[in-house]
């Protein structure tokens, strides 16, 4: 982006970095983000090593990366590091420490490392256990461990687990059939006390309850909140977070609602993944708050046409008095604050919007291919921020929110390829602009816009393809 305010954008981290199932967390005056690590073209999830980024609790916009904290060799049941390290979490232990919990894949079972600081390298501390010594799992009558989510209050110490696909996964036996479950700990962290459903219900028990349709599959999280205690979840449609809310944490919790569709599924009249706003696929996420008492929710999107590549995002949301939660649309401001200015280059890669022709889909294990995507040039962890939307072909519309404008008259696209045709852009009720295109390079058109807050939706029709590289937003010489 060329002009020089500090603005955020979704993905809030450099393009080049890929990590989803972001659960943030507030230490000492910084938001802590700890979260899965894919790889740019990953050919499946979570093949990185755990990285932390953090910002200060009171500029949500400035991101620190903190480095690696732990590895997949670091782990005695992955000492090769060739298993991959699915969705953690972290809370601070009643003796200062920090204790991550993760998923030690295909083996159902929880693993933790502690540390003194939030961010620096963790040290393997064992795995949840039952006081005899068992791990927790692995006994019979055990569910298979999934996605934990860790909660700290009054000396206990909450573990929140559970999977519930509608067919079998890693060959697993017993499946939160019935909803997820709370295993409460003791204080060493580790020790299982007691265990109990809490009251969420899964697939194969929610018909005919307020979670019918919304019903649990994974990405378990508790926040409390207003002295209620929030439990967000990934529902089995997958594309979206969804809450419930109880007075205690161990439940029973009653459903709350959406929070967030990466494809905006729910709002405007989009009823499924065909007619969505975006490309969908899984997500997972959680809610923060910032020293200014601002909340948001933190989820991922999907690039690459595949579920292997996904990226951090974030939304602010409004905590209703009575403790309800309005869902909220994908933008490309995010954590911005406020609309971004409607003036200057942005990466096509903020788009918060990418449809066609063809329809929505649901990205899986296998690429779908004929539709537009994001990606980049270059191998993973490229340091220099390529991303752009490729194969925008006749039908693709791209859409950004979105700008405050002032007095802007002209606006630009960056593509490369071999289209011909025109993006018609318009403000979300009119066209503000037709740019003609004919080969690579920038294309400018006047820009009709009125003054304030608008989307900006960018519609190709023509023959050929072409990547988008930017937009540009400005006046004329």
């Amino acid at each position: 982006m060329s002009n020089c305010e500090k603005q955020c954008f979704n993905p809030y981290l450099p393009n080049y970095e890929y990590v989803p199932d972001g659960e943030p967390h507030v230490f000492d005056g910084r938001i802590y983000v700890y979260g899965s690590h894919d790889l740019f073209n990953g050919k499946g999830f979570c093949l990185g090593d755990y990285v932390c980024w953090s910002c200060p609790d009171d500029d949500v916009k400035d991101w620190r990366y903190e480095g690696v904290i732990w590895r997949r060799s670091d782990d005695p049941e992955n000492k090769n590091g060739k298993m991959p390290m699915y969705a953690p979490d972290v809370c601070r232990g009643y003796d200062g420490r920090y204790y991550l919990y993760y998923f030690v894949s295909k083996k159902g079972i929880i693993g933790v490392a502690v540390c003194d600081t939030p961010a620096g390298k963790y040290e393997f501390y064992g795995y949840v256990r039952h006081p005899d010594g068992t791990v927790y799992g692995r006994r019979k009558g055990d569910l298979f461990q999934f996605d934990p989510g860790v909660f700290a209050e009054n000396g206990k110490v909450y573990l929140y687990t559970g999977f519930a696909p509608v067919f079998p996964f890693f060959g697993a036996k017993k499946y939160a059939d019935k909803g997820p479950v709370c295993a409460v700990l003791k204080d060493d962290m580790i020790t299982v006390e007691s265990v109990r459903l809490i009251g969420v219900e899964s697939r194969k028990s929610g018909k005919g309850t307020p979670y019918e349709g919304h019903e649990f599959f994974e990405a378990s999280s508790v926040r409390k909140i207003g002295g209620r205690y929030y439990f967000i979840y990934s529902s089995f449609l997958g594309h979206e977070l969804c809450y419930a809310v109880s007075d205690n944490p161990l439940g029973k919790f009653r459903f709350g609602g959406t929070i967030v569709s990466i494809g905006d599924v729910g709002l405007r009249g989009i009823k499924g993944i065909r007619d969505a706003s975006n490309f969908t696929g899984n997500t997972h996420g959680s809610i923060v708050c910032d020293k200014d008492g601002r909340y948001y929710i933190f989820y991922h999107r999907h690039t690459n046409r595949h579920c292997f590549s996904r990226q951090a995002c974030a939304e602010p949301i409004i905590i209703e008095s009575d403790g309800s939660i309005k869902q909220v649309e994908t933008t490309s401001q995010g954590l911005n604050g406020r609309p971004l200015t409607g003036n200057g280059e942005y990466s096509a890669s903020i788009a918060c919007n990418l449809t066609c022709k063809k329809g929505g889909a649901f990205y899986l294990m296998f690429k779908r291919k004929g539709r537009p995507y994001f990606t980049q040039t270059g191998k993973d962890r490229n340091d220099s921020p390529d991303q752009y939307i490729a194969d925008v072909s006749d039908g693709t519309t791209v859409g950004f929110k979105y700008f405050s404008f002032d007095g802007a008259t002209a606006v630009s696209v960056k593509i490369t390829g071999r289209a011909e045709g025109e993006f018609t852009v318009t403000d979300g009720e009119k066209t503000v602009a037709r740019i003609p295109v004919n080969g690579c390079g920038t294309f400018t058109a006047p820009l009709n816009v009125t003054d304030g807050v608008h989307p900006l939706f960018f519609s190709y029709n023509g023959r050929g393809k072409c990547d988008l590289k930017s937009i540009i937003l400005g006046q004329f010489c």
